[in-house]
């Protein structure tokens, strides 16, 4: 971890050794979630940290493209779940032998009991930021998004909360089941809700299904 500042009279701004900690401590414990207890979540808690990753989240441009659906009601909840089912057993029918037999194994949702379900879409037809930085790289608006589930993701974290993202899904069907504009692409499907369960580790990791590196070993001079 970086060296944190030391001088005792900070600047607006600049935070404590204590909370550079505390960060690391947050990075560290914020893992995808699958198993979520029965107890509901407060809508006023989730609505809060929604809304706080959309507004304080970096996005390209300023065009704020993230656009959450709550989805709540049987219908859609259902529609999605059979989505991931379908999209789940193709993933499965592209392996083979043992690692075919491991991903049977793996518990890769949490629709079936997470409380809170929530999809992240992009707005790729917003005006707001009149296309600056992302007229080049269109992804950008996605990233943008991607930025905002991740703000949402620590947020919910550090109340408590475990976020479990669903991306084994597909995109055309699950926006025409939720009915949402035609311009919204699909970025990630969130299960939120109590931790049934908290480990340091990943869950795949755990599972014997891939190692995780060490970041040194992603980072390259040129």
């Amino acid at each position: 971890m970086s060296q944190a500042i030391r001088s005792s009279d900070r600047e607006p701004g600049t935070f404590s050794t204590e909370f550079a900690q505390e960060l690391h401590k947050l990075f560290r414990w914020r893992r995808d979630v699958r198993s979520f207890s029965a107890e509901p979540v407060p809508e006023r808690l989730v609505y809060g940290l929604l809304e706080e990753a959309v507004s304080l989240s970096p996005s390209v441009g300023l065009s704020q493209p993230t656009r959450f659906v709550y989805v709540e009601s049987e219908a859609a909840r259902w529609a999605a779940r059979e989505n991931y089912e379908t999209a789940n057993a193709e993933a499965l029918a592209g392996y083979e032998g043992e690692q075919k037999r491991l991903y049977a194994s793996l518990k890769l949702s949490g629709m079936k009991e997470a409380p809170v379900q929530i999809a992240a879409f992009c707005d790729e037809a917003t005006r707001q930021g009149s296309g600056l930085g992302s007229a080049t790289m269109t992804e950008a608006l996605r990233y943008s998004v991607v930025c905002a589930i991740m703000q949402f993701w620590l947020a919910t974290r550090a109340a408590g909360l475990g976020v479990g993202w669903v991306s084994i899904i597909d995109p055309a069907s699950l926006r025409q089941s939720l009915g949402v504009d035609p311009n919204w692409a699909f970025v990630g499907y969130l299960c939120v809700g109590w931790p049934d369960e908290e480990h340091l580790d990943p869950e795949l990791e755990r599972a014997g299904w891939e190692e995780r590196r060490q970041g040194e070993s992603f980072i390259s001079r040129v």
